[in-house]
């Protein structure tokens, strides 16, 4: 007889573990062991002993069974270690929820892609892994021209493993409920009634201050705050070079130099003059906001030179439009929906014993819920987006679907955006800065750890597993669009190393910078109204205070935007910050110490941002502890 020693974890999750009885059986290449008990529910280090060995072991058979009058439960298996009695250590990473009575099998650790998987048994189970995904994880078309999502009925009936924990609901749901009640109890929630001094907004926004949102209420009147956030804010997207004034914009010299100390083509010239979709920038202080994308009459050219009302008018409304814009283009579409495609397709595609799956499986942590809470209670008929925002409703679908087809490859690798919009030299741009170091951190972990698993192109291009994920993902995530420049196969290393950094960047690093501190800089509505509910002004010396106050939205809007934003910002102590691995799905030892190499950047990195907090407006949103592993929120 031989002996093997079997150690088996449970996670470290609350209600991880099981009461009921636990079974193994061990496969080998040269034949299997008995099912053997794990000797009670409560010890999980046992001997399963053999006639004779059974080889290099391939995988496990693992089951639970009710133990004497005790309910079934749910379990939360991390891993299992196994100790041969020739002196060989195996590892079998799970980080599963074990919900039923059935046999459940599991590789051994070393990552294997298909055309590798010789052993027959292993092959099986390989198949058998992607047919069960293939029915847990279903893609739906949510709207037409919007990026396909999970099929789900609700939150439950999501596959445990991809659910929140039960810290994250438990945070999650008191947050909201604690934030809506607060709304109900000051009587603000249902109050349709219109601001009557900018005063009252303030007595709504001083329970939920931060330190960021308490300096964007004193300064969100200013030019210099008004542009910086086109840099710095929550939406660092839109603002680009101007090489030439576009021609429904008739701005001229006299307009914004009035004392013809510099004209608009010296300036362009010397690349100080930036473009914002809806507005002309000049040392990132707005020179000249055009409401309209008709020049006409009733489309005036408003200027810091204009009363303080007419100019102050003319920002909200830009304000505002990008709010909208930053929701659902910046933060919805590009972060949340196409790492919701990334997510599924990975999941219906590849199995767990591929390398691929063992990179990206910590970077879909609850993207899936969170992604289905928020169409059901954001961006639904009745979802608060729908309800309090200016662009929610029948306008939401079509504006995503024109961001979807214009949407480029180009846009989500940031070094090459960057450089698309001409602002590699542009000072104290925080996000391009750290975002750029994070982009070049993570694309020289993927080249180390993707190149030790591929040797060469024909190794990629020979990977059905991995083709099938990204042709999924284009076909579903970018709806077989060919503008978009998405891959539709990978011939190359470099290729799969690009697009897989740009699968992390999105899911962590960009999320975070358009995502964690909504509430900073929304929080003091003025600054980002979600809706307005007068018309732009057609003509200039019409405004005054009281025309902003009647186009304000209406203190039920502005109290659950500020509600809404409040949520979005708030992290679950669960968090798990980028670079970080608590569940080792690699064994090899290559990977491992790349993934100690990446945190070694990282902390440097940290370092870095800690020592340029004394600005006057820090920027940390990028800063590696502060940036979620997914898209989690």
């Amino acid at each position: 007889m031989v002996d093997y020693e079997v150690t088996i974890f449970t996670g470290n999750r609350a209600y991880a573990t099981t009461i009921n009885n636990v079974f193994v059986k061990l496969v080998g290449t040269d034949g299997e062991s008995d099912r053997t008990w794990a000797k009670g529910p409560l010890s999980y280090r046992f001997t399963v002993s053999c006639p004779k060995s059974i080889g290099k072991l391939v995988l496990i058979e693992l089951d639970k069974q009710r133990f004497l009058v005790f309910p079934e439960d749910a379990w939360f298996l991390a891993k299992v270690e196994v100790k041969s009695p020739e002196g060989d250590a195996y590892t079998f990473p799970i980080y599963r929820w074990i919900t039923d009575s059935e046999v459940h099998r599991f590789r051994e650790g070393t990552a294997l892609r298909d055309f590798e998987d010789k052993n027959p048994l292993g092959m099986y189970s390989r198949e058998k892994e992607l047919k069960q995904r293939a029915e847990d994880y279903r893609w739906k078309v949510y709207a037409e021209g919007m990026p396909h999502c999970i099929e789900a009925e609700g939150p439950l009936s999501l596959a445990p493993e991809v659910r929140f924990s039960f810290i994250k609901f438990t945070q999650f749901a008191f947050t909201a409920a604690a934030g809506l009640t607060e709304l109900k109890l000051e009587g603000l929630a249902d109050c349709k009634e219109k601001w009557t001094e900018i005063e009252g907004i303030d007595r709504v926004f001083w329970c939920k201050e931060t330190a960021m949102s308490e300096y964007v209420q004193e300064h969100w009147k200013e030019d210099a705050f008004f542009g910086y956030q086109y840099l710095n804010g929550v939406n660092p997207m839109l603002i680009r070079r101007c090489t030439t004034l576009p021609s429904n914009f008739p701005v001229t010299d006299g307009m914004v130099f009035l004392r013809g100390q510099s004209s608009l083509k010296e300036e362009i010239e010397k690349g100080n003059i930036f473009l914002v979709d809806y507005k002309l920038l000049d040392g990132l202080m707005p020179i000249a906001i055009q409401l309209k994308q008709t020049p006409a009459d009733d489309n005036p050219i408003f200027f810091p030179t204009d009363s303080e009302y007419d100019w102050l008018m003319a920002k909200i409304f830009v304000r505002s439009a990008d709010f909208n814009l930053h929701q659902l283009n910046v933060h919805l579409l590009h972060t949340h929906l196409l790492a919701e495609a990334f997510v599924v397709s990975l999941l219906r595609n590849v199995p767990m014993v591929h390398p691929l799956y063992k990179l990206l499986i910590p970077h879909t942590r609850y993207t899936l819920q969170i992604n289905h809470m928020a169409r059901l209670l954001l961006i639904s008929k009745t979802g608060i987006f729908t309800e309090f925002a200016a662009s929610g409703g029948e306008g939401m679908i079509e504006n995503l679907k024109g961001s979807l087809s214009s949407m480029t490859y180009t846009s989500l690798c940031i070094l090459d955006d960057i450089a698309q919009r001409g602002l590699e030299a542009v000072p104290n741009f925080y996000y391009r800065d750290d975002g750029l170091r994070l982009w070049k951190f993570i694309h020289r972990f993927m080249q180390g750890v993707l190149s030790y698993y591929y040797k060469t192109d024909a190794e990629v291009e020979g990977d059905s597993e991995l083709q099938k994920w990204i042709s999924d993902i284009f076909v579903h995530g970018f709806l077989s669009q060919d503008c978009t420049g998405i891959p539709q196969n990978f011939t190359s290393v470099a290729k799969l190393v690009k697009f897989v950094t740009v699968v992390i960047f999105t899911c962590s690093a960009q999320h975070a910078a358009v995502n964690s501190r909504q509430y900073d800089y929304g929080g003091w509505m003025p600054n980002a109204p979600t809706s307005l509910q007068l018309p732009p002004p057609t003509k200039k010396r019409t405004t005054s205070e009281a025309t902003m106050l009647e186009t304000f939205p209406d203190i039920n809007t502005t109290a659950n935007g500020m509600a809404a934003l409040w949520l979005l910002s708030k992290q679950s102590t669960d968090f798990v910050p980028l670079g970080n691995y608590p569940e080792e799905h690699f064994t090899e030892e290559t990977p491992r110490k790349l993934i100690k190499e990446l945190n070694g950047r990282l902390n440097v990195l940290k370092t870095h941002i800690e020592v340029r907090e004394t600005l006057n407006v820090p920027y940390t949103y990028l800063k590696p502890d502060m940036v979620e592993n997914s898209v989690a929120i």
